[in-house]
């Protein structure tokens, strides 16, 4: 433990003398700041869109799992009567933990986005539907549905089986594509800070045979590159993730039903996660240019 704190602050503190072997501005400086910042705003909406799906899929799983529907297609003087069969054998049904017929207020809303408001309901041959929730132990919908058609033809039970599927397996995917994106920002900050390293240590050649000439090992002088590129990726994606953040903010709220983007963002302690990738870009430019840095120097040996 006290060794690998020591070899942080020796990092940190680092060395004036290897740190001559490093531009401390220039192009690459700039090009390593710049792509961590770039990749960690990116990385937050990244990481917000993986969240965000996932709160979706709980939603809507937990919200049709548990939920089903019964639609009644009958003549207009049937229509009562089979409605009441159908009540009464919800009433006898195992799993049903309650059951009620929409009102036509409902049933208007519910068809309001394709027909507008003022659909006259009782002029159109509309099926009635019966709303029912199910308690832990849930309904036997292939049994619901034999006693529905003997009791009531006219009858048919929507468990939201084929509804809810689809749309969970979407949100999964949409995470899933999340955390893949994650993966191609790591990888490209790595190949970027590599190449801005590598670029650095050719730059600098005649400096690094000066040290060779002096007795400084390869070691040495990689531990230079390692902290500078280590410590400016660690900048750039710390104002980069703090713009990300910035910006999910700003995105419209839940209660913003008309927008395209609502829902996406953070939630609770979920606003600490994207904290974690400024030591994890880090992380990726030490390895990435210590790798980089001792492979240049021991092929211009």
């Amino acid at each position: 433990m006290k060794q690998g704190l020591s070899k942080i602050l020796a990092l940190v503190a680092g060395d004036a003398q290897a740190d001559r072997a490093v531009p401390p501005t220039g192009f690459t400086a700039r090009l390593t700041i710049f792509a961590a910042g770039a990749m960690a705003f990116l990385a937050v909406f990244a990481m917000a869109l993986s969240l965000a799906s996932g709160r979706l899929a709980d939603r809507w799983g937990q919200a049709l799992a548990k939920s089903a529907t019964i639609r009644i297609t009958a003549p207009v003087d049937q229509m009562d009567i089979q409605s009441l069969a159908v009540m009464e054998v919800l009433a006898t049904t195992p799993g049903v933990k309650e059951a009620r017929p929409l009102s036509d207020d409902e049933q208007r809303k519910l068809l309001e986005p394709w027909f507008g408001p003022d659909l006259p309901l009782e002029r159109l041959p509309v099926p009635r539907l019966i709303e029912l929730v199910e308690d832990d132990t849930g309904i036997d919908a292939e049994g619901l549905r034999a006693r529905l058609a003997g009791e009531a033809p006219g009858a048919v039970l929507d468990d939201h089986h084929r509804w809810r599927e689809p749309l969970v397996k979407a949100a999964g995917r949409l995470r899933l594509l999340g955390y893949v994106a994650m993966g191609l920002i790591t990888t490209l900050a790595a190949v970027v800070i590599t190449l801005a390293a590598s670029a650095a240590l050719s730059a600098n050649e005649q400096v690094i045979r000066v040290l060779r000439l002096v007795g400084a090992q390869d070691v040495y002088i990689a531990r230079a590159f390692v902290r500078r590129y280590t410590l400016r990726t660690f900048l750039g994606a710390s104002g980069g993730m703090l713009l990300g953040l910035i910006a999910v903010f700003l995105l419209p709220s839940s209660q913003d039903q008309a927008s395209f983007l609502t829902g996406l963002g953070f939630q609770g302690a979920e606003w600490g996660w994207p904290v974690l990738i400024p030591p994890i870009a880090a992380l990726v430019a030490f390895i990435a240019t210590r790798q980089a840095a001792l492979t240049t120097l021991q092929e211009k040996r």
